[in-house]
C-alpha cells in the first residue's frame, strides 16, 4: 500500500523542512511513503527548498491560484503516481505528524474512507471568543447540510482513500475543506474524525483577511455546494416566494379595481403576470 504525503504551500520555504522533518518515515500496513509539494506560485524559493530536501514530488502552479486549486492539483498527481492513500497537510506546520499514523488506521483497517483530525475548535483557547463562537455555529450548520455530526469540517487535516479522492471533484475557489467534507457525506462516503491537537501557529491565517471576509466566503461555498445536491429545494422555495410576491401584486390592482381605482395600478398586473411566470419557470 502507498501513502502520499501532499503539503499545499504558498511561500512556505521558512517552515517546509520542519513539516518534513515531523513526518513519519514507516506506517503500519503501509509499504511505501513519499511526500508531494504543491507549490501554489511561492515567490521565496519553495520549490528550491523542497528539491534541497529530496521531496519525491513536486508539482507548482505559475501564480497563486489558492488553496482549493492546490488541494485538486495535488489529489489528481498523488493519484496518477499510484497513491492508495492521500494525507493532507499543511506547510505552514499546524499539524503535528504523530498523528498521520491515528488517521491512516481506519483506511488502511478499510472502515473508513475519509478521516480527518478534530482540532476542536470550538472550545480552543488558542482561538478567539468570537472564532470560537462563529466555529460552533459552522459545526452546527454543516452537520445539519449533511445530515451527519461533523465535529471539525474546516480542518484541513485528512487522510483520503484512492476510492474517496476520484470521486472529489472540487468546484468552488476558496477552500476545499467543506466542499470535498459535504460531496463525501452526499456521495454515502464513509468519514470519520480523529482527535488532535495543533502546534502554535507560526502566522496568520491566509485564507481570509477578516472575520467578515471568511463568514462571506464561507457561506457562499456553503450555497454552492448545497445548491449543487439539493437544487430542488432552493428552486421551491424561489417559486414559492416568486409566485407569493406576484399573486400579492394581482391581487392588489383586484382590490383596487373592485372598489373603483384600478385605472392607473396596471403596473400591478404586469409585474404579477411576470413574476408569476417565473415562479412557474423555476419550479
Amino acid at each position: 500500500m502507498k501513502v502520499i504525503i501532499q503539503i499545499p504551500c504558498f511561500n512556505e520555504a521558512d517552515t517546509l523542512q520542519r513539516v518534513i522533518d515531523d513526518l513519519p518515515t514507516c506506517l503500519s500496513g503501509v509499504d511505501c511513503i513519499e511526500r508531494l509539494i504543491i507549490d501554489d506560485g511561492s515567490k521565496d524559493g519553495t520549490s528550491d527548498v523542497a528539491k534541497q530536501l529530496g521531496i519525491e514530488h513536486i508539482a507548482r502552479h505559475n501564480r497563486n491560484r489558492g488553496l482549493a486549486a492546490a488541494f485538486s492539483t495535488g489529489l489528481e498527481m498523488a493519484l496518477n503516481v499510484g497513491a492508495d492513500i492521500v494525507v493532507n497537510t499543511d506547510g505552514d506546520h499546524q499539524y503535528p505528524g504523530r498523528y498521520i499514523e491515528q488517521l491512516v488506521a481506519p483506511i488502511v483497517e478499510g472502515r473508513s474512507d475519509i478521516v480527518i483530525g478534530d482540532r476542536k475548535p470550538g472550545s480552543d483557547r488558542k482561538f478567539s471568543m468570537v472564532k470560537r463562537a462563529l466555529q460552533r455555529l459552522g459545526r452546527w450548520t454543516i452537520s445539519r447540510l449533511a445530515g451527519s455530526d461533523l465535529p471539525d469540517p474546516a480542518s484541513g487535516f485528512r487522510e483520503i482513500s484512492r476510492e474517496a479522492a476520484i470521486r472529489t471533484h472540487i468546484v468552488t475557489g476558496y477552500s476545499y475543506t467543506i466542499e470535498s467534507l459535504l460531496q463525501a457525506v452526499h456521495k454515502g462516503l464513509a468519514v470519520e474524525f480523529v482527535d488532535i491537537e495543533t502546534n502554535p501557529a507560526t502566522r496568520r491565517s491566509r485564507l481570509f483577511r477578516n472575520i467578515p471576509h471568511f463568514l462571506a466566503r464561507s457561506a457562499t461555498t456553503i450555497l454552492r455546494v448545497f445548491f449543487m445536491y439539493h437544487p430542488l429545494h432552493i428552486l421551491v422555495w424561489l417559486s414559492g416566494l416568486l409566485a407569493f410576491v406576484g399573486l400579492f401584486a394581482i391581487a392588489r390592482f383586484v382590490l383596487f379595481y373592485l372598489s373603483g381605482n384600478g385605472q392607473g395600478h396596471l403596473q400591478s398586473v404586469v409585474l404579477g403576470g411576470v413574476l408569476v411566470v417565473m415562479a412557474g419557470l423555476s419550479s
